[in-house]
């Protein structure tokens, strides 16, 4: 359990610097460009992780789990972390991990409708009091931030809660590193892809007629140096490879319930590194909107992470 901690430890703190790290990164490469190279480099970093556990548990992964491997890399990698990294480029660090941050509340409303889940009270009034943080951040009447910015980190949020609650069964089945493993070299791979097609000329065109020139003709090999290598190392390895790698470890050693913890603390911790780092403002409707978000961060990890406690002194009584 000593262990658990520890890695919920080191996942709060890596996922907490993303945002910032890719903020330093913005400016020198294309959103698209970036994202493909974080999710393939972290899948190749993740692949003896991968491997260990398919030996352990003596499966091979079958045709057609490796087809809804590549549907969990277009949704998750694809949609959900393109539209994160487009979010980054066009707010503030702090708002995009704040706003992610309430993903948890996302993924149980979705388990309940998809999964079939049991939704329970205190799940409705978490996600009550966040969508309330989330408009007090806004601000929508005196708002300061980019709305565009806001809506794409939303629109991230609730794919990657849906690539999360997409991909629950098959972690029961092979174990959350081997799932995120080959959606990410899946997901990598289609966007590798899609920066093919981006260079035809016939649709590299139109996507510059129509103002969309992030899209058209994607770099894969500049803004590559010297000064900027220990960044792009940090957020492959670092950020992306062993920040999921601690957390689907935190998993095993803990549960679903204790890992999200790292939800809970990563909108306070985000914010001051932000701070301190970017030296970026944290407006007072920001604090309250964080407030919010926590206590439906609370609301929705405590009735589970006492019910765990509960069965645990039980079993331990046997």
């Amino acid at each position: 359990m000593k262990k658990g901690y520890l890695y919920i430890f080191l996942t709060t703190i890596i996922f907490s610097t993303m945002e910032i790290a890719l903020k330093f990164a913005a400016g020198t490469f294309n959103p698209i460009q970036i994202t493909f190279t974080r999710f393939f480099i972290g899948g190749i970093f993740l692949i003896p992780f991968a491997l260990t556990t398919l030996n352990k548990k003596k499966i091979i992964i079958s045709i057609k789990d490796l087809y809804f491997f590549a549907f969990l890399g277009f949704l998750g990698v694809v949609v959900s972390m393109a539209l994160y990294q487009l979010a980054v480029l066009n707010t503030k660090a702090s708002v995009t991990a704040v706003l992610f941050s309430s993903n948890p509340v996302f993924v149980t409303i979705l388990a309940f409708f998809l999964l079939k889940e049991i939704i329970y009270k205190n799940n409705i009034i978490a996600l009550f009091l966040e969508l309330i943080g989330i408009i007090i951040i806004i601000n929508p009447l005196n708002t300061k931030l980019s709305l565009l910015g806001v809506t794409l980190t939303l629109a991230s949020t609730l794919t990657f809660a849906l690539y999360g609650v997409s991909g629950k069964r098959k972690c029961a089945k092979y174990g959350g590193i081997v799932v995120t493993c080959f959606g990410f070299l899946f997901g990598s791979l289609e966007m590798l892809g899609l920066i093919g097609i981006s260079h035809i000329s016939p649709i590299a065109n139109y996507l510059t007629t129509q103002n969309l020139d992030i899209f058209s003709r994607i770099p894969l090999f500049s803004g590559y140096s010297i000064h900027i290598l220990p960044v792009i190392t940090y957020i492959c390895i670092i950020n992306t490879g062993a920040g999921y790698a601690c957390y689907f470890k935190a998993m095993e050693k803990t549960s679903a319930q204790t890992t999200s913890l790292v939800f809970f603390f990563k909108p306070i911790l985000a914010p001051i590194l932000a701070l301190t780092i970017l030296h970026e403002s944290i407006p007072i409707n920001m604090l309250i909107g964080i407030v919010f978000i926590l206590i439906g961060s609370l609301t929705s990890i405590l009735p589970g992470l006492k019910f765990q406690k509960y069965n645990n002194i039980n079993v331990s009584n046997l």
